[in-house]
């Protein structure tokens, strides 16, 4: 098999119980090694961690007339699966900092975008290019 490369991030939760709840019921990653302080997450194919560890300050940024949480995690979708996901999201009734939309409508980078928080509070960001030449268009 080729190493393929793939990132690995660890984020801070202060429950390692929500976690699991949020990220692999919700969610629906699958779970692989952990301990009593972290559980590793299958994030379609990289390594994400969750860790127990304090919270940190929260700040934000505009953005296409949206306050964007700074830091945030994100991840590139399809178009169909990140709206699968925001169905699922929403059908779990969850709470949106950012509900999914289309950003930079009609320009360069147009895409779907939405952001919601874990349970621990960090921002996640989800969204997906129709043109994926447009992921690093300057």
């Amino acid at each position: 098999m080729p190493n393929i490369p793939r990132f690995h991030l660890a984020m801070p939760v202060n429950d390692l119980a929500e976690a699991r709840r949020f990220y692999g019921e919700t969610l629906g990653l699958e779970q692989g090694r952990s301990s009593d302080t972290w559980i590793d997450w299958n994030l379609h194919g990289h390594q994400f961690v969750t860790h127990l560890a304090p919270k940190t300050e929260r700040v934000s940024n505009p953005v296409d007339g949206h306050d964007v949480p700074v830091p945030h995690f994100g991840l590139v979708l399809s178009v169909d699966d990140f709206h699968a996901l925001a169905t699922k999201l929403q059908d779990a009734d969850t709470k949106f900092v950012i509900e999914p939309y289309v950003r930079f409508k009609g320009e360069r980078g147009e895409q779907w975008t939405m952001f919601l928080l874990d349970p621990a509070g960090n921002a996640l960001e989800f969204k997906a290019f129709a043109d994926d030449s447009q992921v690093f268009a300057a």
